[in-house]
């Protein structure tokens, strides 16, 4: 949970702040340092991240890679770091050359919003010209966050990367293949699939009349598992909500019940919160205690144990008072309900006082 809370942050940072990134070094402060640290290094301790190290290819002086990150004194990955809006396939056989002479077993090519992953799958000592793992940093997907954790200083093991980059690499050339033939179905797959169904001659105009079937048919599959997974998401919610509502208590002769409205922020904000803290705490633990200024996040449902008091009753100004390990009382503003992940070490802090 601590690498995925950690990515989120990212994944919010290069959105606010890409667009004010105009050099490489830019990036690479803002965006890139903070990946690698997430994935428990520490970018200034020359023991385990290098910056600027030689790379020296048939003899050439001056090529350097961004950064070597390191274990017991050997780069394990080399990372070649773009400006955020370089496209990555110029620059794929510049790291080709960095790998081979750092001797690294994975590549790491970045521009701080997509990040391609290499090794010498193919042929040893030579980078692969397919990455084994690609992935956004402003839409990264759970699978992807798993994948990564084998990379981070605590886990890191060869092996175990080897393992699953032979099959991490076909799976995604594999779904490239699917959408293309799901959106553009040859001749060939189209047959394939009507010679199940259909006995008669495939004339050049049955062909085209099952290209368009397998299409339609196609996105109406697509579009039925969408339909089942967001019912079953609209049915968790209303299960949370219902548990919700039996949990909420008025303090009687101090408000009345209908005074008190739990806003749709209040309840996205809980699940957020709720969430963060299943790390550390058992989700059944964390409840939501509405009033009429304020709406408390407590553990346990004692109302001695708040993790914070969110106060949303003004829309154009939400706060959260956050309770530190010490006991003491701090209100951040925030703009969105998202920037709660950017919280979540002030979270941790307040949860750890009855944990």
């Amino acid at each position: 949970m601590e690498l995925k809370n950690s990515l989120m942050q990212l994944a919010s940072r290069a959105t606010q702040l890409k667009s004010m990134l105009m050099t490489e070094e830019a990036t690479k402060n803002a965006l890139i340092m903070p990946f690698i640290q997430a994935l428990g290094y520490d970018v200034f301790n020359p023991l385990e991240v290098v910056p600027e190290l030689d790379c020296d290819i048939n003899k050439k002086k001056g090529e350097k890679i961004d950064y070597a990150i390191m274990k017991d004194g050997e780069p394990i990955i080399v990372v070649e770091c773009k400006h955020w809006e370089q496209p990555l396939d110029l620059h794929k056989a510049q790291l080709s050359r960095y790998y081979v002479a750092s001797k690294a077993k994975f590549g790491l090519l970045t521009n701080g919003i997509e990040y391609r992953f290499y090794t010498d799958l193919v042929n040893a000592n030579l980078m692969d010209e397919i990455p084994f793992l690609t992935f956004n940093i402003e839409n990264i997907r759970d699978n992807q966050i798993e994948s990564l954790k084998k990379f981070t200083k605590e886990k890191f093991n060869v092996e175990a990367i080897m393992g699953s980059a032979n099959e991490l690499k076909y799976m995604s050339e594999l779904k490239k293949l699917i959408k293309e033939l799901i959106e553009s179905p040859t001749p060939e797959f189209v047959k394939s699939l009507a010679k199940n169904i259909y006995t008669g001659k495939f004339t050049e105009n049955v062909t085209n009349q099952f290209t368009e079937l397998v299409k339609k048919a196609a996105a109406s599959y697509i579009n039925d598992r969408i339909s089942e997974k967001l019912n079953i998401a609209v049915q968790n919610t209303n299960e949370e909500q219902k548990k919700e509502e039996e949990t909420k208590v008025v303090i009687p002769g101090t408000k009345k019940e209908n005074d008190i409205v739990t806003t749709q922020e209040e309840k996205e904000a809980f699940y957020i919160i709720k969430a963060i803290l299943r790390s550390k705490v058992a989700g059944n633990r964390i409840f939501m205690r509405d009033a009429v200024t304020y709406c408390a996040i407590l553990l346990d449902d004692n109302n001695r144990k708040a993790i914070c008091r969110l106060h949303f009753n003004n829309e154009a100004n939400l706060r959260i008072e956050f309770i530190d390990a010490a006991g003491n009382a701090e209100r951040v503003h925030i703009e969105s309900i998202d920037e709660i992940y950017n919280y979540a070490s002030k979270l941790y802090d307040s949860v750890s006082r009855f944990v």
